[in-house]
């Protein structure tokens, strides 16, 4: 009797290679290796990128923070 692949699908994993777990664990790797990964030289402009961004949107929020403390002090001083 052969079986359909919805029927082979539906099967629970037993035994062998871990089982459930052992055949995740070898997914992730599979998609791991797929994943095409950054240079150094990439990966320290992004970092560079993302800390000067961070850097200004800081000074930003901390300028408007003191800006409307001071704007509070003079209405409500």
């Amino acid at each position: 009797m052969s079986q359909t692949r919805a029927e082979t699908a539906s099967r629970p994993v037993s035994g062998g290679h871990g089982g459930p777990i052992g055949r995740y664990l070898r997914e992730i790797i599979s998609e791991l290796r797929k994943v095409l990964w950054p240079s150094r030289k990439e990966l320290l402009t992004y970092t560079a990128v993302v800390i000067v961004f961070v850097v200004v949107m800081v000074a930003i929020v901390a300028g408007l923070d003191i800006g409307f403390a001071k704007l509070v002090l003079q209405v409500f001083g």
